[in-house]
């Protein structure tokens, strides 16, 4: 069976529109746009935040430094060391190599 030419035309003027409808093309701008608060934060925060960016930034160039260990003093008086890379550790808290048996056994759930 055929379809009929009036059946073409009307299928053509009812053409399927999508619903959705694009504004346009997106414009990425160049510059990225000056740090500022969330305009819903509160009051307090908005205010303090120009000391939170000087913060922020006297931390992000003391990070790109490299580090010796930091000591600082733990609830006891006992003295706490931290260290920014492995090898600043003793070798007892380094990562050890996993035998092929051990991989296995944490592959399997522990079942034997």
């Amino acid at each position: 069976m055929r379809p009929s030419p009036r059946l073409l035309d009307a299928a053509a003027q009812h053409a399927r529109k999508p619903l959705i409808q694009f504004v346009g093309r997106r414009h990425w701008p160049s510059t990225p746009e000056p740090q500022h608060p969330h305009p819903s934060a509160p009051a307090d925060v908005q205010n303090a935040f120009s000391d939170f960016l000087n913060k922020f930034k006297a931390s992000a160039s003391r990070a790109t430094q490299p580090q010796a260990a930091a000591s600082s003093t733990g609830k006891n008086g006992e003295t706490v060391q931290s260290f920014t890379d492995f090898w600043q550790a003793p070798e007892r808290l380094w990562r050890r190599r996993i035998s092929e048996e051990e991989m296995e056994a944490i592959s399997s759930g522990g079942a034997y």
